[in-house]
Order: structure tokens, then sequence, then C-alpha cells
């Protein structure tokens, strides 16, 4: 395993090589990792990445028992037009390959309040890339004219309630669902 500086260096050549709107961020733990609008090349990307999150990552992302993303959900998940429906994916750079480690997104649901979800993959979890990828969320639906943006998620999902803690959501229980909570972030 590389250590962070060889792991950084080693990247810093391919991550130059992007085009279009990108950050290069530095997680918890230094290593640099890529952002940027989801694209339609990002198709197989997608599929990958949700097979390999656990069934316990998959469960809380789409609260229901996913085993196959099916075409179905994956034209969903890939339909954007960076305005009203926005994605952002996290990239890093494995064995000459730029691998899915994470994606946030949102969805209109009114005029100016949007659905946001965010998905880690358990290896890259606790080192900050949820943050990260919220953070350009959020600032995209500002500027997007977006006032309101809201999550609902499982009320046993823990990682989840901490990120919308730090991020300034408030949190309620989900008043059609026990078994949920709605995260609500004002604009």
């Amino acid at each position: 395993m590389l250590n962070v500086k060889d792991h950084n260096d080693r990247v810093a050549a391919a991550y130059a090589t992007v085009t279009g709107q990108y950050w290069i961020e530095a997680l918890k733990d230094g290593r640099h990792i890529l952002i940027r609008p989801l694209a339609e090349k990002d198709r197989e990307r997608e599929y990958a990445f949700i097979k390999r999150l656990s069934a316990e990552s998959r469960h809380m992302r789409f609260l229901a028992q996913i085993n196959e993303p099916g075409t179905a959900l994956l034209n969903q998940l890939m339909d954007t037009d960076n305005n009203q429906r926005l994605a952002y994916i996290a990239l890093v750079h494995e064995n000459g390959q730029l691998i899915e480690i994470g994606v946030s997104r949102y969805a209109a649901t009114g005029e100016h309040e949007c659905e946001c979800a965010v998905t880690v993959a358990d290896d890259w979890k606790h080192l900050g890339l949820g943050q990260l990828l919220m953070e350009h969320l959020i600032k995209a639906a500002r500027k997007n004219g977006f006032r309101q943006m809201y999550s609902v998620d499982a009320s046993s999902n823990a990682p989840m309630r901490d990120l919308a803690k730090a991020l300034g959501f408030e949190t309620h229980n989900d008043p059609d669902d026990s078994r949920q909570v709605i995260h609500r972030l004002y604009l």
C-alpha cells in the first residue's frame, strides 16, 4: 500500500487530465480525491459502485433492499441536468483507473426545494468524504436558487444523523413513518 505522499504524487498526473468542473480535495488521512459532476460516461462506474456497497449501505441509501441495480434505477440515478437534478461523484485513482468512492445528489421536489442524498463506499467512510460531497452539493443548490434541502433517512442511520448535524440540518421524525427521519437545511 502506498503512503499518502506517494499516493498523492501518483494521482496528481491522473487528475490533471480531467477537464471541465472539478475539485481535488484532501481527506482526513491526507489522500487526495477528485470530485466532479456525474456524467453519462460514469454509468458503468455508478453500477459498479452500487454493487460494491455492503447490503447495509445499499439499504441505508435506497431505504430498501437492492441487490442488483436495474436499468430503471440506473437511468434515474444518471438523469442529471446540473440544475434541477445534480450529482457529484468522488473518484480515486487506483491501479490505473478512476474508481467511484462516493456520490451526492439532489433533485428538485418543488420550485425552491430539493431532496438530497449522499453515499460513501464502505472502505472510505469516516474520512470526511460525505461532508466534502455535501458541501459541494449545498453550494450548487444555493447557486441554483433552492431555499431548502432535505433528506429522508432511516432513523437508525447514525452516521447520516451526525453528518446532517455537522452541516446544520434540522432533524425531525417523519410523521408518515416512525422508522424514518427528515433532515432539513434552510439555504
